[in-house]
Order: C-alpha cells, then sequence, then structure tokens
C-alpha cells in the first residue's frame, strides 16, 4: 500500500510539475488583446494602483479562477523604450531567450510549421530533467498588431500535457511618457477533471504553504499580510515569474552580446528573490548552474 501511494504521489508530482510550468492562455475564454485605445484607457485608470503598488514599483497583478479556465495578467509601467520593447517581443526569435529563464522551462526550440512560427516548450521539474522526460507545449506565434504605437502578439498551443488545453501567452505594449512603455502580460489555459484534481491534492499536501500575491484581509500593524492560497495563488506566483523573464530579458538587451545571458539570469533571481514569500524555490548557485546548461544545451542545437 505504501508502494502504490508513493507512486501515486510520484505521478501527481509530475502532472502539477507540468501544470504549473506552462505560461499560456485560453484560446476560447482566457486573456484577450484589447487593443491601442483601451490598453491606453486601462492605463489612464491604473495609474492610482501603479503608484501605489505592494510591488516595489509601477506593477499590478490580477487573478481569475473560472470553470476550467485559470488566468492570470500583469500591467506594469516599465523602464524600456517601446521601440525596444516592440523590436524584442514582437519577434519570435527573442522568445526562447525569454522563457528559458523560468525555472521549470527545461528547452525551448523555434521551428516553423505551414509557415507560422512555432515555439516548443519543454516544461518540468525546478531541478536538472532530460529533455525527454519534460513535457512539450508547442506554440504558434502570431503578430496581432504591429504598429508605431502599439504591439500585440499572442503564442497559442491547443494541447498541452494531461488533460489541458487552450493555451495562450498574450503580450500588449504601448508607449508611455520618459522613454518607457506600460505593457499587459497575460496567460491562461484550460483544464479537466484530471488536472483539477491533481492540483488539488498538490495544493493540500506538499504547496499548502505556498501562497500569491493578493491579500485576503485586513492585519494589524506589525502582523505579516494574509496572501491568498489554493489555485489562485499558483496562478499568480506563475504570473510573476513570467513577467520578470520579460522585464529580465528587456533589461540586459543594452549588453554587450557575450554578457546578455548572465546578466538576464542574475536579474530574474534577484528579481524573484524580492518575493521570496511566494517565488523562492531553490539557491542562486542551483539556479544559475541549472540554466547555464539548460541554455548551452539549447544554444547546440541552433
Amino acid at each position: 500500500m505504501l508502494r502504490n501511494s508513493s507512486a501515486l504521489y510520484r505521478c501527481l508530482r509530475a502532472v502539477l510539475a507540468a501544470l504549473l510550468a506552462c505560461a499560456a492562455a485560453s484560446a476560447l475564454a482566457g486573456t484577450q488583446a484589447q487593443g491601442a485605445a483601451a490598453l491606453r484607457d486601462r492605463f489612464a485608470a491604473t495609474q492610482p494602483l501603479l503608484a501605489d503598488s505592494p510591488f516595489g514599483g509601477p506593477l499590478v497583478l490580477e487573478s481569475t479562477e473560472a470553470p476550467r479556465l485559470l488566468q492570470g495578467d500583469v500591467y506594469a509601467l516599465v523602464e524600456h523604450p517601446f521601440a525596444a520593447v516592440s523590436a524584442s517581443l514582437g519577434n519570435p526569435e527573442r522568445w526562447c531567450d525569454v522563457m528559458i529563464l523560468h525555472l521549470n522551462t527545461k528547452h525551448c526550440r523555434r521551428g516553423l510549421e505551414k509557415g507560422v512560427p512555432q515555439i516548443e516548450l519543454r516544461v518540468g521539474k525546478k531541478h536538472d530533467q532530460p529533455i525527454a522526460a519534460a513535457s512539450l507545449v508547442a506554440f504558434a506565434f502570431r503578430p496581432v498588431s504591429v504598429t508605431p504605437d502599439y504591439l500585440a502578439v499572442e503564442l497559442q498551443a491547443p494541447q498541452g500535457p494531461f488533460d489541458t488545453h487552450d493555451y495562450r501567452i498574450l503580450l500588449e505594449a504601448i508607449p508611455a511618457e520618459g522613454g518607457r512603455s506600460f505593457i499587459h502580460m497575460g496567460y491562461s489555459f484550460g483544464y479537466g477533471a484530471i488536472s483539477r484534481m491533481a492540483m488539488q491534492v498538490y495544493l493540500g499536501t506538499i504547496a499548502r504553504d505556498k501562497v500569491g500575491f493578493t491579500t485576503t484581509a485586513r492585519t494589524q500593524p506589525g502582523e505579516p499580510p494574509a496572501y491568498i492560497g489554493g489555485i489562485r495563488g499558483l496562478v499568480e506566483r506563475n504570473t510573476m515569474r513570467y513577467y520578470l523573464a520579460i522585464d529580465a530579458y528587456l533589461g540586459a538587451a543594452s549588453a554587450p552580446p557575450a554578457q546578455q545571458l548572465e546578466k538576464r539570469l542574475r536579474a530574474w533571481f534577484d528579481a524573484t528573490e524580492r518575493y521570496a514569500r511566494q517565488l523562492r524555490e531553490i539557491s542562486r548557485d542551483e539556479y544559475m548552474a541549472m540554466k547555464r546548461r539548460e541554455t548551452q544545451r539549447q544554444q547546440q542545437e541552433q
């Protein structure tokens, strides 16, 4: 009986490793491109929240749990010119350099399928893992709008591991004053009964102490904040990890090419450490060594 329980536990962990690692959004009901005018309106309406953000910078994080759908969205004012944001993130060739920064991304490969750019992710554990043992999620890259004052791109994958489906990553951006940009990064994915059960078991056992970023109740002065847990906490942690990967990539773009990888890796890890209560999983040395190996393996294929 103990052996069977251990096998089930390992299976559930494998399911959750794939689910936690997937950045995506439902093509049916998930995050959608708002358009330039709507994003400008959102920027104006969000100004008070950006100015009073608990994240130590102008950033707002939202999450939604709906039947069979999980979604997360980040709105942020970033210190990167719009032209640089558009040139980098509007190019499918750059996205593997972004996605590999995430702890659970084991490998990323670019390709073409019937003339459409593809970004094939292998997602899995938070530690070293052979590519063949990680789950495949193949995204089609689609530029929704690329203009001098608005960028919107989507990455879509109809199928994921286990019974997950309809993945989408969305990135929108507009210029802001002072050479900055206002960006919206969203992801969501659809899921079925098996993956929901696995998430519930995971969140009730080894992840029972994990939290997200949304506060759930007022606390007395001097007391730590009470954060949301459960499935929404899971979505918020991954939303933040992917936003930080985008910001780390953009921040290193001006460095000499030979220095960009190390700068991106350091920036991503340092940023996650600002939110250690939610995001800390492994040490800096473990992360840096693992990602150097993974990126070297990735570069050898190109």
